[in-house]
């Protein structure tokens, strides 16, 4: 599992969206860009689709995610 903690572009509230781990100053849920991608939408679209999200956020996320995936594959 991610530790999502050390991303900037994201936060953790229990009374924003039940707890989930949302983009920073939204309630759009990072797990929303996730699914977006995996059924096949591109970043332009997820930002189109949710205008408060900015792109430096998604490449934030992003990125956290790939240090993340890469640190588990060599451990």
């Amino acid at each position: 599992m991610i530790d999502w903690s050390n991303c900037a572009a994201v936060e953790q509230h229990p009374d924003v969206v039940s707890g989930a781990w949302v983009f920073r100053d939204t309630r759009v849920p990072i797990r929303a860009l996730f699914e977006n991608l995996r059924d096949g939408a591109s970043v332009e679209e997820f930002l189109e689709w949710f205008p408060g999200v900015a792109r430096e956020q998604v490449e934030a996320v992003l990125d956290h995610e790939a240090r993340a995936l890469a640190i588990e594959t060599t451990a």
